[in-house]
């Protein structure tokens, strides 16, 4: 038997461990999982603590659905989509300030109809970015800047890779709505990070 089937073997026994309701398989999945759908939390609510109950919202709810769970998607994907719901619960149940304008982030045009600013091309996703350790923080702090409507669009697109329809569903959306969003976000991030792209290329 080769690795990988003995590993798939393996997850799929884990898996019938879960939906039995055994706890001994879903410690390990939460052993296996847990780190990175708080990284998933972390970055929609920008929280340690709030992400951290996020998680075990999301992990509750997940041992409660387990029988839901069909196995036509994966555990990993399963399990994201339910961290994410949590975390924007969390989001919304928060006291929030009114949200600033993402307007002042946005390219200002000339008469003409060029840019006021000269950027540094950048056609890369954020999450291109995410993988360069050189501008990662940069990148991380500047996402933190923008309001938290198109951040969590920016975030479930372009770092978690959520589909446009599922984004719209968790977020209550429309489809167009949420490529609105994201585009306005993606040129405010750009704002953002351009100087610090200038300083590079000096």
């Amino acid at each position: 038997m080769t690795q990988s089937s003995a590993a798939a073997r393996d997850d799929a026994a884990l898996v019938a461990g879960f939906r039995a309701g055994q706890h001994d398989a879903f410690a390990e999945i939460v052993r296996i999982h847990g780190s990175r759908l708080l990284g998933v939390a972390r970055r929609i609510v920008r929280d340690d603590d709030l992400a951290q109950e996020a998680v075990q919202d999301a992990l509750v709810s997940a041992f409660r659905a387990r029988d839901k769970f069909a196995g036509t998607s994966l555990l990993s994907t399963w399990l994201h989509r339910i961290t994410v719901n949590a975390a924007l619960m969390k989001l919304r149940s928060q006291k929030r300030r009114a949200e600033d304008s993402i307007d002042a982030l946005l390219p200002t045009f000339k008469d003409d109809g060029h840019h006021r600013e000269q950027f540094i091309s950048w056609d890369e996703r954020a999450d291109t970015k995410l993988e360069r350790a050189e501008t990662r923080q940069m990148v991380r702090a500047a996402i933190d800047q923008l309001p938290d409507s198109y951040r969590t669009v920016l975030v479930m697109r372009d770092i978690e890779g959520m589909s446009t329809e599922e984004t719209a569903a968790a977020l209550g959306l429309t489809a167009n709505a949420v490529k609105i969003r994201l585009h306005r976000a993606r040129m405010a991030l750009r704002t953002l990070i351009a100087p610090h792209l200038q300083e590079v290329s000096v």
